[in-house]
């Protein structure tokens, strides 16, 4: 990879990763106070070996005018098909949610006020490689849960944050085979991706800059969205082209020529691919 290519993709990494902190803020009738939570960072990717407590801190904040309490618990998760992330609060099978450990399960929060929290994790000696993956709920205590009416119906008006968090137990690394390039909805877009498939025992995360041109002669630079594949997922991570001095995105005209390079930690994958509006045509193996 080129000098320039390397400096334009370590600069996109490090803009996504310094993305803003979480953030949650729903209204409910004027007289109930809403939930502003704030959490940072909206990740944790950490490594550590059997045996050892691995101890970290979030920032908790409550961005309302007056005081507030948040309730603070874990729960699993995972990626549904549209790249969602769903939690389940249930205790799933094989879960690594019992190693972890919390601060508090309730915090008092002052108006504008940011405070420091606690979580460890907790690595058994015999635990063997694996990556464990839990997620740290905050959201507004139930006892003061501000509830909406509908007629003569009233439910509480719910909304919560989750904190993602990755623990990379021994040696754990992804094993991204790539599958193609074509065409794949997105936001109800077609948009250009990237298929890989996961075969390691750890997420991959694709990252790069393509260069394209399209069927008018237009070049284009395409950001390889840095999506989790967690392992055994087969997934394709969209390739957004840049957007114009408009703000809109471009239409691209048909077919497309993309060259590049996608990386992920232990690996990459040159890239050579014409795209078409019906089928793909893939790159060779690097």
């Amino acid at each position: 990879m080129s000098s320039t290519r390397s400096s334009r993709s370590t600069s996109w990494r490090r803009s996504w990763l310094a993305a803003a902190p979480a953030l949650a803020l729903l209204f409910a009738a004027s007289d109930a106070s809403p939930f502003a939570g704030i959490v940072s960072p909206p990740r944790f990717e950490l490594k550590a070996k059997p045996g050892e407590v691995v101890r970290q801190v979030l920032e908790i904040g409550n961005d309302t005018a007056v005081a507030d309490e948040f309730a603070v618990s874990t729960a699993d998760w995972f990626l549904n098909e549209k790249g969602g992330v769903e939690f389940r609060e249930p205790l799933q099978e094989g879960s690594c949610r019992p190693w972890v450990r919390i601060e508090r399960r309730t915090v008092r929060m002052l108006p504008r006020a940011v405070r420091k929290f606690r979580f460890e994790v907790h690595i058994p000696p015999d635990a063997k490689p694996t990556e464990c993956r839990f997620a740290i709920m905050v959201e507004k205590a139930s006892e003061t849960m501000p509830e909406i009416s509908t007629g003569n119906i009233q439910f509480p008006l719910e909304g919560r944050i989750g904190v993602i968090v990755y623990v990379a137990v021994g040696d754990v690394v992804p094993k991204l085979d790539f599958q193609g390039i074509g065409l794949k909805s997105f936001n109800g877009r077609l948009t250009p991706a990237a298929t890989f498939h996961n075969s390691g025992n750890s997420h991959g995360r694709p990252e790069g800059i393509l260069d394209g041109k399209d069927a008018a002669g237009k070049s284009y630079e395409f950001i390889v969205s840095p999506f989790p594949i967690l392992p055994g997922e087969t997934r394709a991570v969209a390739l957004w082209a840049q957007e114009g001095p408009d703000k809109k995105a471009p239409e691209i005209r048909y077919p497309l020529r993309l060259r590049g390079r996608i990386e992920w930690d232990g690996g990459r994958q040159d890239i050579d691919a014409t795209v078409t509006e019906n089928e793909t045509v893939k790159a060779g193996s690097s």
